[in-house]
């Protein structure tokens, strides 16, 4: 009940672009989240996913997070895992439009699963050079396989926990210009990644939180974030948080329909 009533709340207070007066918040709405392009890149998008939903295979899952709300047990089908825990289609393809609009060289990924935002970050910037973490062994070697076949050359994945891979020396001294953080759906594992990946961004960077409606210690985190006195702009979409540390911007959240 938690995500559907934070919801409803979400749409009391969310706007759509004609009640922002932040210039580059009005650009980002009206050029990149309501783009209506049917940009080729999707057809992508979609044999990727198509690719996953007919793979029958069984793997045995690794869980590090908190958990799935969906599976009973870590042995699952690979298409069942896509259709459930894969980021959803729309997303996908406002993922792949905040990468073109944005163009950052440098990306992060945490939790790779099998690969769908990873697909999406890959193709919106062909010339970025992406890192994607993800600690199930299984779930990677799926993910790696698919970017093989559609020969996604600028994606470096590394299997290994979340932690560990953030402590590793290429990590640490690397600066990004968008992370994307949806490896973990728990308040300390979040604020975790959040303070110890800020010595890693510059002022155009973006961090995106997946799921910070997901649970109570989620939407605390998401909270604590944005009232960081490091974070300049911040947009809730409901399903993801943004923030900006742009510093000639005037801190100010936004709520945006998507």
């Amino acid at each position: 009940m938690y995500p559907i009533i934070e919801y409803i709340k979400f749409l009391f207070r969310s706007r759509n672009q004609h009640s922002v007066h932040s210039p580059f918040i009005y650009k980002l709405v009206t050029t990149c989240f309501y783009d209506k392009t049917q940009y080729e890149e999707y057809a992508l998008l979609k044999s990727f996913r198509k690719r996953l939903y007919s793979n029958e295979s069984v793997i045995r899952v690794q869980d590090f997070g908190a958990g799935s709300r969906v599976f009973k047990n870590n042995t699952r089908h690979v298409h069942k895992i896509a259709k459930t825990a894969g980021i959803p289609r729309k997303r996908g393809q406002l993922l792949f439009r905040v990468v073109k609009n944005f163009k950052p060289r440098h990306i992060l990924e945490i939790g790779t699963s099998l690969g769908l935002a990873t697909t999406a970050l890959s193709i919106g910037n062909s010339r970025a050079e992406i890192i994607t973490i993800e600690g199930c062994k299984e779930t990677s070697k799926v993910a790696k396989e698919q970017f093989q076949f559609y020969e996604l050359n600028n994606i470096q994945l590394i299997n290994d926990e979340f932690n560990k891979g953030l402590n590793s020396p290429e990590l640490k001294n690397s600066n990004f210009d968008l992370i994307f953080i949806d490896g973990n759906h728990n308040k300390e594992a979040t604020l975790r990644f959040f303070n110890s990946l800020l010595p890693n961004t510059n002022n155009e960077s973006i961090m995106i939180f997946d799921d910070i409606h997901w649970s109570k210690g989620m939407t605390e985190a998401w909270e604590s974030i944005k009232q960081d006195p490091r974070v300049k702009v911040s947009i809730d979409t409901f399903y993801w948080g943004m923030v900006f540390f742009r510093k000639e911007q005037e801190k100010e959240h936004f709520h945006i329909r998507v």
